[in-house]
């Protein structure tokens, strides 16, 4: 179990080797990672570790200012390790991704944007999923609450549940049957999906993904045994879907799967990916 502070802020030292090393690839949006660590240090029943990269140009670090310092002592006095990194000069997001797998040594990983809030209980939910199913990777769909009420029931269609959580490897490409999915995951789709299905608090389903934004959790050895992001070096530093080539890669190999509830909500800033000309999906795996 996760150690608490005491009254007086005095701790012991962390007697369990981590499960989890919560990766995230930083680059501004001090505030906003902030509130993602405020949701980690919410986090109990799993060991975790976690690992800051920052690419922020400049002196001022995003982990450098107060809100986030504050945080990073909040998870410190609870007993996590926190790692802050500065890694320049930018070369694109799968090369970020990339050297943050290459600091991991925990059996999962969990690659979390940082403008992405878990509520309580999120990651020891999706821990005990990637466990019991033995898959590749469980993904937690982010979920924008703007758009509670916005319901879209058509886009709800393609939602599909594994039979008893039994994840399978399948192939995705697009024009493919499962690559229709992507839908699911728009505005609060998944979150009008828990509702409908009336899970018990504790619980969760596991269904079909055509890939998964965000908020990952992977088995590392299956991860690293895909390549991770090795491929980095092929693309231009101006790149999106990184994520996805190596969730395919996963996929194909190890199997993967959502998670209802999700509990990862979007904070819902502004993109920090302005250059999406090439896909890395296509560039690796063709279509």
């Amino acid at each position: 179990m996760t150690p608490r502070w005491s009254g007086e802020w005095a701790l012991e030292a962390p007697s369990e080797e981590p499960l989890v090393d919560v990766l995230i690839p930083s680059y501004g949006r001090a505030a906003e990672l902030a509130v993602t660590l405020s949701g980690l240090a919410a986090q109990e029943g799993v060991p975790f570790r976690v690992i800051v990269s920052d690419q922020t140009e400049g002196e001022a670090a995003s982990f450098m200012q107060p809100a986030v310092r504050a945080m990073v002592r909040v998870l410190e006095a609870q007993g996590h390790r926190v790692q802050l990194e500065r890694h320049l000069p930018r070369r694109g997001l799968a090369e970020h991704r990339d050297y943050l797998l290459g600091l991991a040594s925990a059996p999962f990983v969990l690659f979390l944007d940082n403008d992405v809030w878990l509520e309580p209980g999120s990651l020891v939910r999706m821990s005990r999923a990637l466990e019991a199913s033995g898959c590749g990777f469980i993904g937690s769909a982010v979920q924008g609450l703007s758009y509670l009420t916005d319901r879209r029931p058509h886009e709800r269609i393609g939602l599909a549940l594994w039979p008893d959580d039994e994840v399978l490897p399948e192939r995705i490409r697009p024009g493919s049957e499962g690559f229709s999915r992507w839908p699911l995951h728009n505005a609060a789709n998944l979150a009008h999906a828990a509702a409908e299905l009336g899970i018990p608090q504790g619980e969760w389903r596991l269904y079909r993904v055509a890939w998964v934004g965000g908020c990952v959790l992977f088995d590392r050895e299956a991860l690293v045994a895909c390549g991770g992001f090795d491929f980095w070096d092929r693309l231009p530093p101006g790149h999106a879907g990184e994520d996805v080539a190596a969730q395919w890669r996963v996929m194909e190999r190890y199997g993967g799967a959502g998670i209802i509830p999700s509990g990862a909500v979007h904070l819902e800033a502004p993109t920090t990916v302005t250059d999406r000309e090439i896909d890395a999906a296509h560039v690796i795996l063709g279509q």
